[in-house]
């Protein structure tokens, strides 16, 4: 993990801000989902990118009764019922 030296206080609601020249830098843009991890003492944000819930394939991707798969995994479950 390499520290970017920058610190940021938690607001009353418990936000933080992310500096402009880190979104920048890691392509995020406004209203852009972050995903949560946990690692020991660690929290770690990530840019969300949705996946195959099977095979986790980020492109081709449906949505099945709310779970996200893609079209390789849904032909073949098609083809085994």
């Amino acid at each position: 993990m390499k520290s970017t030296g920058i610190v940021r206080p938690l607001d009353s609601l418990g936000r933080i801000v992310l500096p402009i020249e880190l979104r920048r830098t890691m392509g995020l843009a406004c209203k852009d989902a972050l995903e949560i991890f946990v690692e020991n003492d660690s929290i770690i944000l990530k840019k969300y990118a949705p996946n195959c819930i099977f095979c986790g394939q980020t492109n081709d991707l449906t949505t099945f009764q709310g779970k996200t798969i893609c079209r390789s995994c849904a032909k073949k479950l098609s083809q085994e019922f």
